[in-house]
C-alpha cells in the first residue's frame, strides 16, 4: 500500500514539474514580458488628463527596461517647471497570472503603490490597495483609433466608485 502511495505521489510530482519549469522560464532572470496588448503602449505619447474640472497635459515615454521584464512609463507634466512626474513599471507574473504596476511619483514614498490586475479584452484594470481604500486605474487600448484611455477611480465610503481622472493618450510624431 505504501509503495502504491509513494508511486502515485512521485507520478503526480513529475506531472507538475513541466509546469513549474515553464513558469520559472517565463518568470525570473532570462524571462521576458512579451505582451500583445502593452506592446501597443511602447513609444512617445501625449497624455491629456481631465481631473477636477481642469485639464493637464503630460508627455509619456514608454520603453522596455530591466531586460524586457517591465514596460516603464515616464510621465512628465508639460508645465514649466513640471508639477507632476511619475515613473510607472508594468510587468506580468506568469505564476500569478496577473499584471503588476509599480507607481511612483513626486508625491513620494507614502503614496507609491503596487497595483495588480487581469486582462479583459483590450483592457487591464489595476487595483491599488491603499490605507485610505482601493484605487483603480483601467488601461484600455483602442486598436481602431490607436489610442489609450486610462480611467482612474477612487472608492467612496459607501463603496461606490468615483471618477478621479480620465486620461487619453495619443501617439506623438
Amino acid at each position: 500500500m505504501k509503495r502504491r502511495q509513494l508511486l502515485t505521489s512521485a507520478l503526480c510530482s513529475l506531472a507538475v514539474l513541466p509546469a513549474l519549469a515553464d513558469g520559472e522560464a517565463r518568470d525570473g532572470r532570462g524571462g521576458r514580458f512579451e505582451d500583445d496588448l502593452f506592446v501597443n503602449l511602447e513609444g512617445e505619447w501625449l497624455l491629456t488628463r481631465q481631473i477636477g474640472g481642469r485639464e493637464a497635459q503630460n508627455s509619456v515615454i514608454a520603453t522596455w527596461v530591466l531586460q524586457h521584464q517591465f514596460l516603464r512609463l515616464q510621465m512628465r507634466d508639460l508645465a514649466t517647471p513640471s508639477r507632476y512626474e511619475a515613473d510607472v513599471y508594468i510587468g506580468y507574473s506568469h505564476a500569478a497570472g496577473e499584471y503588476v504596476a509599480h507607481w511612483m511619483d513626486n508625491f513620494g514614498g507614502h503614496f507609491a503603490g503596487e497595483g495588480r490586475g487581469r486582462r479583459h479584452g483590450n483592457a487591464v484594470e489595476f487595483r491599488f490597495a491603499y490605507a485610505s481604500g482601493p484605487f483603480f486605474n483601467t488601461f484600455r487600448w483602442d486598436p481602431v483609433g490607436k489610442t489609450w484611455t486610462c480611467v482612474l477611480e477612487s472608492v467612496a465610503k459607501n463603496g461606490e466608485r468615483q471618477l478621479f481622472a480620465r486620461d487619453t493618450l495619443v501617439r506623438r510624431g
